[in-house]
């Protein structure tokens, strides 16, 4: 029977020699994340449920980013819970203040995840890991927990939309602007658990980082998880970063999809989505005058070294326009290293911005950058949802880190090449 690339994954790990789209299924998990804000709830569940201990304790990342440092007695109290969980249960993947980073930039980063894992956490963005060529996908806390203790968790076997890229990327269009463009075209929930499958001679033009940003954003089309190819670009990051063996799937070529788009990604424009959904896009040629007074460029969507490389090529000796409050947040210490040894950190400081530790802080309308009544935000973040950068009457704008960066010193929102 021919399979997905994801299906061929779901049936590794349940033991299956295949399984079928609708099929439900219990797998095996190689790895189970949680952060601050919804660990606490499946600790809860797992202390409610009985159980004494982890299925393997090297399975398990606790990443501490949403609210650290801590913003409040509240989030506070939330880290010592997890800090006192991982400390009793001797999780070694616990990331804390001075280790932490945004959980999707920082687990790739340390290796945790590699191609062929089945991954689960308690975040909706955890599909991120598909650029690797793994299935990630997020769970609600209560399935963090079950996952916690037995090692395994149950899936509805999901179908599949193809996207099949040709060409390259021109100009200032980025990996952003394609997931911009897909979610545009198929909405909100033109992929509603479902599995979106990349694919075509296209895939190997986009940088790793790109292939990141773009299954980042696939819950944001409602799918189940993003999945890429592998590669040699995916092989040689995975070599440098991980000592975990990846195991390499590949759909087969009479594989079954409910849609196949082809996506020519040299038509691929600067894309920005207004609000209040990712799917409200639209392109220079049908954007006008719109003023901002904030630009965020960093998160797990856009945070890594080369979202701030592009930045500051932008941003060098220049002045952010003095109306216009604009916060470079590295999503990893070694990224925040890795820009300050590039020299990025100074240009960015000496163009007016502030730069900041990781964390999630503004992504959420956590801290770190609330937006008041009627202020608009260009945001390299991935979500636009009605307050969700702060008061409800507030507006964010998502767009790559050019568009953000531009935008930061002409306080409106423009396209690079009317400035470069």
């Amino acid at each position: 029977m021919a399979m997905t690339m994801t299906q061929k994954i779901l049936a590794a790990h349940s033991g299956k020699d295949t399984v079928k789209k609708g099929e439900l299924i219990m797998a095996q998990l190689d790895l189970v994340l949680g952060n601050d804000v919804t660990s606490p709830v499946a600790i809860k569940e797992f202390n409610k449920a009985g159980c004494n201990c982890v299925f393997d304790c090297n399975k398990i990342a606790l990443v501490m980013d949403h609210f650290t440092p801590n913003k409040d007695i509240k989030s506070a109290e939330q880290v010592k819970t997890v800090r006192e969980f991982a400390d009793e249960k001797g999780i070694t993947n616990f990331f804390d203040v001075g280790e932490m980073g945004v959980e999707h930039s920082l687990l790739p980063e340390k290796g945790l995840v590699v191609s062929g894992d089945l991954v689960i956490g308690a975040d909706s963005h955890t599909c991120t890991y598909g650029a690797l060529g793994a299935f990630s996908t997020g769970v609600g806390s209560t399935d963090m927990a079950a996952g916690m203790s037995y090692g395994r968790a149950w899936f509805k076997v999901p179908p599949a939309i193809k996207f099949n890229l040709i060409n390259k990327l021109t100009g200032w269009a980025s990996g952003k602007d394609v997931i911009l463009h897909i979610i545009g075209k198929i909405g909100v929930d033109g992929a509603l658990y479902k599995s979106m499958e990349f694919a075509g001679e296209g895939v190997s033009s986009l940088s790793m980082d790109e292939r990141f940003t773009i299954c980042n954003m696939a819950i944001e089309a409602g799918a189940k998880n993003g999945i890429f190819p592998v590669d040699e670009k995916t092989l040689e990051y995975v070599r440098e970063h991980s000592n975990k063996q990846p195991r390499i799937f590949e759909a087969d070529g009479d594989a079954e999809y409910d849609e196949v788009f082809d996506i020519d990604l040299s038509k691929i424009k600067p894309t920005v989505a207004f609000p209040h959904l990712p799917s409200n896009t639209r392109t220079f040629d049908d954007i006008g005058e719109v003023k901002i007074n904030q630009v965020v460029i960093g998160s797990c969507t856009n945070g890594r070294f080369s979202d701030f490389e592009i930045a500051a090529k932008i941003l060098r000796g220049k002045k952010v326009d003095k109306r216009v409050r604009t916060l470079i947040i590295p999503s990893t210490q070694k990224i925040y290293l890795d820009i300050l040894d590039a020299g990025f950190i100074k240009d960015f400081i000496n163009a007016g911005c502030i730069v900041s530790t990781p964390t999630c802080g503004p992504c959420l309308g956590g801290h770190m950058g609330i937006l008041a009544k009627d202020e608009r935000c260009v945001s390299t973040t991935n979500r636009n949802f009605i307050g969700r950068m702060g008061h409800p009457e507030s507006e964010v704008y998502l767009a790559s880190p050019a568009v953000a960066a531009a935008s930061a010193l002409t306080g409106r929102i423009l396209q690079p090449s009317e400035l470069i």
